[in-house]
Order: structure tokens, then C-alpha cells, then sequence
């Protein structure tokens, strides 16, 4: 009888679990997909009922020079941003991780401070900096923002990969003669790849993402996807921009299902 009680009340809490689990997911989900439905109105309002449906929102975006700029902008600046991100954020976790490393509880908190400072007062910092060395209005200065935007992240998963490396490896390389470039090459950089790349997802999608920065540095040559839709939606209303958002929400779950296949590949790997 003890048995059957237990048994049924690991049924009621798996089964309340997952209610509660499936009512966070429609709470932080439904303002989201909500809008996948008005990127197809054909009316020119953001509201239901749908008017009747249409392809002329995405077809404006793929037309509309504006939108093309803006893209191949993000794409830009999210690439360089990210190979520069990924390179310095790297090279940081690789010299953290040592434990003869000075001052390290110090480094750490700087190197991840763009995290958790408020954007705007980063944006500010930045634009401070950056306008007595002529880097506002220009793409140097955009890539180089993103750059510090992006770096925490790749600093962070790649820290938290070396977690698990066996240092044995290293040793046992150099003392066979390896070099270090060659031990780094061959041992190090393979078996920390799956969360260098996860650092570099997160970075692009950071860059991908960002529109307060933009709007400190960048002119309006760089302007991006997300201060085209700022624009956008103070200017004017323009549906279109459901079109771009859909588009996202799209590329948001690709990165999602890279990240979730980088982690098993990581998982499978041995340490």
C-alpha cells in the first residue's frame, strides 16, 4: 500500500511538473509567436483579425534596399565582430584557466562586465571613448563595440569547457617534443571546439541582436537589422517588420538547434 501511494503521488508530481512547465513555455512563448500569424496579413495594421493572407511583408523585405543594406550589415559586422570575439575571448580563457595566473578573481569580472552592466551605460562608455578616436560612424568602431559586446560570452564557455580538460594530455605532448603551437593545434583547440563554437554563436547572435550600441556608434551607413526595425517602428508603422521578426525568430531556432548539436557532439567527446 506504501508503495502504490508513493507510486502515485511521483504520478501527480511528474504530471504537475509538467503542466507547470508547459504554462511558462505558452507564457514566455504566446507574445513571441503571436506575431508569426500578423507577418501574413495582407492588411497594413498590427491587429486581429487578419485581413486575409499574404506574402507582400516578406516580399517587401526582400526588396526594399533598406532591408538588404541592413542585412548584409549585420552580417558583416556580426562575422568580423565574431572572429574577433572568438579570438580574444579564446586566447582570455586559455590564460584564466592557469592556475598561476595573477589577479585572476579581478580579470574575470572585468572581462564579463558587458554583460552585466546595464547596454545603455556600456553604450555610453563606448561612445566616449571612441569619439576622440574618430570611431564613430564608421565600421571599425561598430565591429569593435560588438567586439567587447561578444567577447564575455566566448570567455565564459570556453572557461567553463577547459573545466573538464585533462591537462595530462599537454604534459604528455611536451614531453614527447611538441611545441606549444603544435600541442595547442593538435590537442588544446580540438577538444575545446564544441564550446569555442558555442561562444561564437552566442557572440554573433549578440551582434545580430544589438541595437542601443548601434545607436551610439554606428551612422547610417551601418545601420543593422535591429535599428532599421527601430526606425522602423518610430518613423512609421510598418508591417514589414513582422516579416524581418518572423525571419528571426526562424534564425534564432537554428542557432538553438546548433548550440543543442554542439553540446551532445561535446558530451560525446572524451575528456
Amino acid at each position: 500500500m506504501a508503495t502504490h501511494n508513493v507510486t502515485t503521488t511521483e504520478k501527480l508530481a511528474a504530471r504537475g511538473t509538467r503542466w507547470v512547465a508547459t504554462l511558462v513555455v505558452v507564457f514566455l512563448m504566446a507574445p513571441i509567436l503571436v506575431i508569426v500569424p500578423l507577418s501574413f496579413n495582407s492588411g497594413s495594421y498590427f491587429s486581429y483579425p487578419l485581413e486575409g493572407f499574404s506574402l507582400r511583408w516578406y516580399e517587401a523585405v526582400f526588396t526594399a534596399p533598406d532591408w538588404r543594406h541592413a542585412f548584409a550589415n549585420s552580417l558583416i559586422i556580426g562575422t568580423a565582430s565574431t572572429l574577433l570575439a572568438t579570438a580574444l575571448g579564446t586566447l582570455a580563457a586559455l590564460g584564466l584557466a592557469r592556475s598561476e595566473f595573477p589577479f585572476r578573481s579581478v580579470v574575470m569580472p572585468l572581462l564579463i562586465s558587458p554583460m552585466i552592466i546595464p547596454i545603455v551605460v556600456v553604450a555610453v562608455g563606448l561612445y566616449l571613448v571612441f569619439a576622440p578616436l574618430g570611431l564613430i560612424d564608421n565600421y571599425l568602431g561598430v565591429i569593435l563595440a560588438h567586439t567587447a559586446l561578444g567577447t564575455p560570452f566566448v570567455v565564459i564557455t570556453v572557461t567553463a569547457t577547459l573545466l573538464s580538460f585533462d591537462r595530462s594530455l599537454t604534459r604528455a605532448a611536451a614531453s614527447l617534443g611538441a611545441n606549444p603551437w603544435t600541442v595547442f593545434r593538435r590537442i588544446t583547440l580540438p577538444l575545446i571546439t564544441p564550446g569555442v563554437a558555442t561562444g561564437a554563436i552566442f557572440a554573433f547572435a549578440t551582434s545580430f541582436d544589438e541595437v542601443i550600441v548601434i545607436l551610439f556608434i554606428g551612422g547610417t551607413d551601418q545601420r543593422t537589422v535591429p535599428r532599421q526595425m527601430w526606425t522602423g517602428i518610430r518613423d512609421r508603422i510598418d508591417p514589414s517588420i513582422l516579416a524581418v521578426a518572423t525571419l528571426l525568430i526562424l534564425f534564432a531556432i537554428a542557432l538553438f538547434l546548433t548550440l543543442n548539436r554542439l553540446r551532445a557532439g561535446a558530451e560525446r567527446t572524451p575528456s
